[in-house]
């Protein structure tokens, strides 16, 4: 199992914070740093600057949002990330969610898994320099009647295949990742549900494609918070804002896929619960609604050995590239949570 970073979002103060922990990721010789975007930065800038002040790992988003970009322009920005940094980027995508992609992009959100199928094939097709022609539900290139013809990427991207991967969470989601990509990104996975919740429905997608798991990146994120095993309880509170907004408030009553995980994990009333107080407005009710199991299961918490424990667990379930997203109210503690990351992989046998 290797380690990837996830630096979230960039633009909230600490950007020099957060280059230097890919600068020690770096150092570490950890597999992949991830950059995600919502509506502040975007990933595709973020990542050319990590790639330009790192040697060795890999730069990957985490994820574009597929109704920020159109297609070809995804493919463009891949292959000159593949080029710059000399064959280290990752394509990770996603539909994002009702309230960014209507609110934000003015881009409909409805039949995300055809969306994301269309999308997935033709910034492939681009990408192989091909001249581009696709008739689709949601895009057909070039438009029919008019000046367009079909063209080709003039960019010569470092590798003939760039990894691709999908963020999933919802059982049809899964099972089209496992078909069409070559990795899956994860959020909140508990190892202890992760067969259930995921790994069986990618298990699914790769046999309707012919294919196995074998060579297919597992990928979920956990924040990490190194402390002293007495104080576990202590470190999980401190994700209690982070868990409700997502299972609370991270969408609509309707379409909120985190809180619909939380369900299949076996947190139906407390799922409900946090929901309820997050949407009238009652957020501290909500983040002490959260249980504590449903935060110790998907971070990793306490002491080297305890994450190691965890880590042990995760590579049984299947898990291939564990991306730890390392907390801590200053630059030292982040980067001793990131030191401890190897340390307890090791420790794991898992190096």
């Amino acid at each position: 199992m290797q380690l990837g970073i996830n630096l979230g979002y960039w633009g909230a103060g600490m950007d020099a914070d957060n280059l230097a922990v890919a600068q020690e990721a770096d150092r570490l010789g950890y597999a992949v740093c991830w950059a995600a975007e919502a509506y502040g930065s975007d990933a595709a800038t973020v990542l050319t600057w990590v790639a330009a002040q790192t040697e060795r790992i890999d730069v990957g988003s985490a994820i574009f949002q597929i109704p920020a970009r159109q297609p070809a322009m995804t493919a463009m920005t891949a292959a000159t990330l593949d080029s710059l940094s000399k064959g280290r980027f990752r394509l990770g995508l996603g539909v994002s969610g009702p309230q960014v992609s209507e609110g934000w992009y003015g881009v409909k959100f409805d039949k995300p898994l055809a969306r994301t199928r269309e999308y997935v094939e033709i910034v492939r097709k681009a990408m192989t320099r091909e001249r581009l022609s696709y008739e689709g539900q949601h895009w057909t290139l070039p438009l029919p009647g008019g000046p367009g013809k079909p063209i080709k990427l003039t960019v010569h991207p470092q590798r003939e295949h760039i990894p691709l991967y999908v963020a999933a969470i919802g059982p049809k989601n899964l099972e089209q990742t496992g078909e069409i990509a070559d990795g899956a990104l994860l959020i909140f996975p508990s190892a202890d549900h992760l067969e259930e919740t995921a790994v069986k429905h990618l298990r699914a997608g790769r046999e309707k494609a012919g294919k196995t798991l074998d060579g297919f990146d597992i990928c979920p994120t956990l924040p990490l918070a190194l402390g002293e095993d007495k104080d576990v309880t202590a470190l999980a509170d401190t994700f209690r804002p982070y868990t409700a907004l997502y299972v609370g408030g991270m969408g609509s009553r309707k379409q909120n896929f985190y809180n619909q995980l939380a369900q299949r994990m076996g947190y139906e009333r407390a799922a409900a619960d946090i929901q309820d107080k997050y949407l009238s407005g009652d957020k501290q009710g909500a983040a002490e609604a959260v249980p504590h199991e449903l935060i110790d299961r998907t971070t990793l918490l306490g002491s080297v050995d305890r994450i190691a424990d965890r880590m042990k667990a995760y590579a049984a379930a299947g898990v291939t590239t564990l991306t730890l997203a390392p907390a801590g109210f200053t630059l030292d503690e982040r980067l001793a949570a990131l030191r401890a990351g190897t340390e307890a992989l090791e420790r794991a046998g898992l190096a």
